[in-house]
């Protein structure tokens, strides 16, 4: 019988990270209670007398029930979870849909494109594709409306160590900075690399990824080799509500990462 009971947690700290925008650290009250949860899944986040909504894991949970989700004020219950003090307990459900497939991923070059938000669904992927150090090379290009949106910076500032990041705004008054969108830098980005990647990961607007898709396409790289993580309205997270139907599937229970030849054609089904 399907369990829409959330399960307790804790919350813990956090710490302003963009506009408008935390990074929240939770705890399981009940560890044991959860299936391990995997890069690119989500959770159902529940604040009492608000409501619930979906956000990504940025820090899987560990055998502690630790872990964390960057979440953005945008609504009645983000704005409800801004106004909870450290140590308040809420619900969660999870984890849900279909994560990043890691295994095809290892021994090959991985670009990376993310817009905004876009980057929380790629956090727990980037840490365990450099924590099994088999990607032949891994690239990223984070894009932003302005140096205040910028999202998940001790993140980013970390990876600059260990992988080529490679960081754009739209709107900038530093001659130093790159300016335009993760698409208008991809040009760019192959000259530093000299080489064509082997796999596109995309998650952000859905404009960004469709523009970003078409063009490595044009440059040779197979339809087969794009993956995308995709946002839907997803209230339920069990395929119940239909908010994120397309056509013969749900986004919460069959997405939201897709590849991205898959998606297009299950888009031109009905």
């Amino acid at each position: 019988m399907l369990n829409l009971t959330p399960d307790v947690i804790e919350l813990l700290d956090w710490y302003e990270d963009g506009k408008d925008t935390r990074h929240y650290s939770f705890r399981l009250v009940n560890p044991e209670g959860m299936v391990s949860a995997k890069p690119g899944q989500f959770f159902m986040l529940c604040v009492p007398g608000a409501g619930e909504a979906p956000f990504t894991f940025t820090q899987l949970p560990d055998d502690q029930g630790l872990f964390r989700g960057l979440i953005k004020k945008v609504g009645s219950v983000t704005s409800a979870l801004f106004s909870c003090e450290r140590g308040s307990k809420l619900g969660i459900r999870g984890p849900f849909g279909k994560g990043w497939p890691l295994a095809e991923f290892q021994g090959k070059r991985v670009l990376i494109m993310a817009g905004g938000c876009g980057l929380a669904p790629l956090v727990s992927l980037i840490d365990s594709l450099l924590e099994l150090d088999k990607c032949q090379q891994l690239v990223l290009v984070y894009g932003a409306t302005d140096s205040q949106s910028q999202l998940l910076n001790p993140e980013r500032n970390r990876w600059c160590s260990q992988m080529a990041v490679f960081e754009v705004l739209e709107y900038s008054q530093h001659e130093s900075v790159l300016t335009g969108t993760p698409v208008d830098m991809i040009e760019h980005v192959m000259d530093e690399l000299d080489q064509l990647p082997d796999v596109l990961l995309l998650c952000g607007p859905e404009k960004m990824m469709n523009r970003g898709a078409h063009v490595l396409m044009e440059k040779g790289l197979s339809p087969s080799s794009i993956w995308l993580s995709i946002e839907r309205r997803m209230h339920c997270a069990v395929g119940l509500c239909g908010h994120c139907y397309i056509n013969n599937e749900y986004v919460c229970r069959d997405g939201p990462t897709y590849r991205w030849d898959k998606l297009q054609a299950l888009k031109k089904q009905g």
